[in-house]
């Protein structure tokens, strides 16, 4: 696979420092992305899905409070907070109604909120959140680590983030959510939770952005976006099953579903070509072709 150009900019928005990173499309261009990537990641997440979208100019910012990017002073760190921050940005970018916008996990609820906001071309939700934690066979779970994240941002620093950013929590995260049995697979899971897991900006965005991750769906704002939509989940995922996965479908006015076999709530890592070939196959199959920046 070519080298493609990548680029890194800085923008200020609601009091955070905002890096963005983006991945130049090869010839022939076919059009531009803009990636929301999950709770807890940050733009590499979606390091597979980009790569394998060469002919598309992706763009993903680090949320505020994530990654590169430092937390917000004027704005709660949830969905609201996140989808008025990247609309922020999108007017800084000068993002314009041909862009495709994609959201993986959390991400895809404050893509549907900010496709609610503002035209884009299409929506593409990666594992979208399509029943509430709290409501799930995850809710104990949910529960406990919701109760973990409010402790912690009660405590000094420098006693909560070494708990929050422990090797072994990353380590016990990667080995319940990966499905695949390949060993190169779950090692780069592994790999990647352990570089980029604790890579929050505060203990209390933390909490704030969990808080909203189990308290929202996608089904939130569904039932009033038009654009066409693709949905992409896993057959095993505990956050968010088959069924409900098509109740959500449902609720959208123009909405496709590809299940994907043999994975859960990764498929960013475990099932990055496949996802980028269906996205690839989905885009090209709008009767308005995308104009490149």
């Amino acid at each position: 696979m070519r080298q493609r150009e990548h680029l890194m900019s800085t923008h200020r928005i609601y009091g955070a420092q905002v890096r963005v990173f983006t991945a130049v499309a090869h010839e022939p261009a076919r059009g531009v992305i803009f990636a929301v990537h999950g709770f807890r990641g940050d733009h590499h997440g979606l390091a597979r899905i980009v790569q394998n979208l060469e002919n598309y100019t992706v763009i993903v910012p680090d949320l505020p409070g994530f990654g590169a990017s430092s937390s917000m002073s004027d704005h709660a760190h949830d969905v609201d907070g996140y989808a008025q921050a990247l609309d922020a940005l999108a007017d800084e970018l000068q993002l314009d109604d041909t862009i495709h916008l994609l959201g993986h996990s959390f991400g895809s609820i404050v893509a549907a909120k900010l496709a609610s906001m503002r035209p884009f071309a299409s929506l593409l939700l990666l594992n979208p959140i399509s029943e509430l934690a709290l409501d799930s066979s995850q809710a104990l779970l949910a529960k406990i680590t919701s109760a973990y994240y409010e402790l912690c941002a009660k405590l000094p620093a420098f006693i909560a983030e070494p708990l929050l950013r422990s090797q072994l929590f990353s380590d016990a995260m990667s080995l319940v959510m990966t499905k695949s049995k390949d060993p190169a697979i779950r090692r780069y899971v592994r790999e990647q939770h352990r570089a980029y897991f604790g890579g929050f900006h505060s203990t209390s965005t933390l909490a704030q952005s969990y808080r909203a991750s189990i308290t929202s769906t996608v089904a939130n704002y569904s039932p009033e976006l038009t654009l066409p939509t693709l949905m992409i989940g896993g057959m095993q995922d505990e956050l968010g099953t088959p069924e409900t996965q098509e109740q959500l479908r449902s609720s959208f006015a123009h909405a496709q579903l590809l299940m994907l076999e043999n994975v859960g709530h990764l498929i960013h890592y475990e099932k990055a070509e496949e996802t980028a070939g269906a996205i690839d196959a989905f885009l090209r199959s709008l009767p308005q072709p995308s104009s490149e920046l």
